[in-house]
């Protein structure tokens, strides 16, 4: 497993690393979410992600079950908040409240007394950026979180975060959560050279399009599969990404490399990526993912993948 520096600052994590949304404490029994979590780290793991509202915080607890007994120091544990938790008004969003709140309820399900990296899991239009940016620097500064950032913000929401952070002197946001993949290329253009311009590392989630760059699905949706119970497969399903998938498929064999590794690697190609956060159902998943870390794609396959994605025609 190689690492990789979050952005400017000192904190590395491994390029493959493990999340925990749709799975654990959810879709994932428990004892077999803790035994592929541990699998993980014994692979060379050290990033786990989870977020409060994934499985309305089961996850959280499964994940603090998972690393007991584990040197926490060795571990890079991140927790999100944003999302309600509650019917309660003020359980949601990024106030001062929600956020002194949350964390301290985040700690207590994981069962540690910080969080390596505490993201803003949406951007809050009903609450002022720098009434977020002065909480994250409180609990930076009370030792409870050592990094923040933020997650699917827009360039300019990132920009405003580390413009008020710069002029009011407090931390400042070191990394941001966004989707990317090789069907979803959105940050591209705007997102990832602000957070280059500005320091912040990326680590991105859905690297494999929710299973769809896995090559599984390119006869369908198997009734063994959690993508055909979820919503966020189908913006994916498209005849052209199919088209796509399975030339990608077909370069993947001509490397005896599997989609998956072909699709994560890819994303690793570009040094402003700081990790790729995949999912895992199965302990092979793990085992066949991190090999990733160690694929170095040769710029002629870069451009011939390049060409597969520009299309716009199945062929």
């Amino acid at each position: 497993m190689k690492y990789r520096r979050v952005g400017k600052t000192g904190l590395k994590v491994s390029e493959i690393s493990l999340g925990a949304w749709l799975t654990y404490g959810g879709s994932v029994k428990s004892d077999l979410g803790i035994e592929i979590m541990q699998r993980a780290v014994e692979l060379g793991v050290n990033y786990i992600d989870i977020a409060d509202i994934y499985s309305g915080g089961k996850a959280e607890e499964v994940v603090g079950r998972a690393i007991k007994g584990m040197t926490r120091s060795d571990l890079v544990i991140s927790s999100k908040l944003f999302w309600p938790m509650s019917e309660n008004v003020n359980d949601r969003g990024l106030s001062r409240k929600h956020i002194m709140e949350s964390v301290e309820k985040s700690l207590k399900r994981i069962g540690t007394d910080y969080l390596d990296l505490y993201f803003c899991h949406r951007f809050d239009p009903e609450t002022e950026v720098e009434e977020t940016v002065r909480a994250m620097d409180d609990l930076v500064r009370q030792g409870k979180i050592l990094y923040w950032g933020t997650s699917v913000w827009e360039a300019h929401q990132i920009e405003q975060a580390v413009g008020d952070a710069g002029s009011l002197g407090c931390y400042l946001p070191v990394v941001e959560q966004p989707c990317y993949n090789m069907l979803d290329r959105h940050i591209e253009q705007y997102i990832l050279p602000t957070c280059a311009r500005n320091g912040m590392g990326l680590v991105v989630w859905s690297p494999l399009a929710q299973g769809l760059l896995t090559g599984k699905y390119d006869n369908g949706i198997p009734d063994d599969s959690r993508g055909g119970k979820t919503i966020w497969l189908k913006g994916y399903m498209t005849d052209e990404n199919l088209s796509r998938v399975k030339q990608i498929g077909a370069v993947a064999r001509k490397m005896n490399i599997t989609t998956s590794q072909l699709a994560l690697a890819w994303i690793l190609r570009l040094p402003e990526i700081s990790c790729a956060i995949t999912g895992a159902t199965k302990v092979k998943q793990v085992e066949e993912n991190v090999i990733a870390s160690e694929i170095e794609l040769p710029h002629e396959i870069v451009e011939i993948l390049e060409n597969i994605l520009s299309e716009t025609k199945p062929q």
